[in-house]
């Protein structure tokens, strides 16, 4: 079947495309880099609120706008495209999702408005190593008078810096690894115990590690059933998994563009070095590389709003998949603009540094390859 997209979404499209180059080229990023804002800009985040992205994956009823993945995915592939440091992944999907799908009609109430309208930012908060392993929580919930008692730490949580309200993963049950016992809480920034240190993250996008020292939560702020959050939280790691590999491919589909340009300018010994056949074969491996992603990561978008029953496989293949374009593409832009590229000057070194956050978030090519096999019984 063929990927289209309809006029609604295709103005969606036209709109991030426009918004991201106009308002977010990587000349933004560096000054945010630059000026120590470490990936917060305020007025960016009323911008995006104002052109109703947070709102793409929440209900009508919440004040949403109901768009779903597909549009989403245009979105976040804009961003990618010029490297914008926005909340959107953390945010209008992954937050957003998992209150829509695990939260009761009261969190719903209170907190998918927000969302919709740029008021809150969300970062959820899963991760307790040095590599994504969504089933080895640790962190702990104990059941108190008013609700629970959380104690443990989470490691690099993306947006975690700025974030104003956390849904942490901890284990109400069993023991790291196991499915069941996991439970899914919403924590405001301000709460007493809770510690955030910001982090500094090679790719200007910033992050922060997460220390909970008795913090009380409410029962009433639980996501999903007690001890069943894995049902809400897979799901939701998966769109968020999809918009990423969204976003990588249109970094991929930039930093090809900018190398493409270079090779069809840059002259060596009287001759334009596209000329030269060794790296026509390298341009074509990654156009073509570029052709299977966007394959994959159309067939994972449709695939949530259909919906279907292999997201989680589709999930993977196009993060996996991603995971690999954007490592090759980053790769060869720096090589292929020889020493222009090594320096902080020239764009493609920003292009490689977000590529290596965006392979390792929510999964590397390795962690999805297996994940997949899995899936097929293997």
């Amino acid at each position: 079947m063929a990927f289209v997209l309809s006029e609604d979404q295709q103005m969606l499209r036209d709109t991030a495309i426009s918004f991201a180059r106009d308002e977010l080229p990587v000349s933004h990023l560096r000054g945010l880099r630059d000026s120590g804002a470490n990936g917060v800009d305020q007025e960016t985040r009323q911008k995006l609120a104002e052109l109703g992205f947070f709102g793409v994956l929440v209900p009508e009823e919440y004040d949403g706008v109901a768009m779903g993945m597909v549009a989403m995915g245009q979105v976040m592939e804009a961003q990618g495209r010029t490297l914008a440091a926005t909340p959107l992944l953390q945010t209008a999907v992954l937050g957003a999702s998992l209150i829509d799908l695990g939260g009761s009609e009261a969190l719903k109430a209170n907190w998918l408005p927000k969302i919709a309208s740029g008021e809150v930012t969300t970062a959820l908060a899963v991760d307790e190593g040095t590599h994504h392993a969504p089933l080895n929580v640790a962190t702990e919930a104990e059941r108190n008078g008013q609700g629970y008692t959380l104690n443990g730490a989470k490691r690099f949580v993306p947006d975690g810096h700025h974030a104003d309200v956390f849904i942490i993963a901890a284990r109400t049950f069993g023991e790291s690894g196991q499915t069941h016992g996991i439970t899914l809480f919403l924590v405001p920034r301000e709460a007493d115990g809770m510690s955030v240190q910001e982090l500094v993250t090679v790719d200007s996008h910033g992050a922060a590690h997460l220390t909970l020292d008795g913090v009380t939560v409410s029962e009433a702020n639980v996501i999903g059933a007690v001890d069943a959050g894995w049902d809400v939280l897979e799901p939701a790691l998966d769109r968020g998994r999809i918009a990423l590999a969204a976003e990588m491919l249109g970094s991929a589909q930039a930093a090809f563009e900018m190398t493409l340009d270079y090779l069809q300018t840059r002259k060596q010994f009287g001759q334009l070095i596209g000329s030269y056949q060794s790296l026509q074969h390298r341009a074509a491996k990654m156009y073509t590389d570029l052709e299977l992603v966007r394959s994959c990561v159309g067939a994972a978008l449709s695939a949530v709003d259909e919906p279907r029953n292999d997201i989680a496989d589709l999930a993977s293949l196009a993060k996996a998949q991603a995971s690999e374009l954007v490592h090759l593409v980053s790769n060869e832009t720096v090589q292929m603009h020889g020493g222009i590229g090594m320096t902080d000057e020239h764009d493609s070194g920003l292009y490689m540094k977000r590529a290596r956050v965006q392979e390792a978030l929510l999964g590397g090519a390795s962690y999805h390859r297996d994940r997949y096999g899995v899936l097929n019984g293997f």
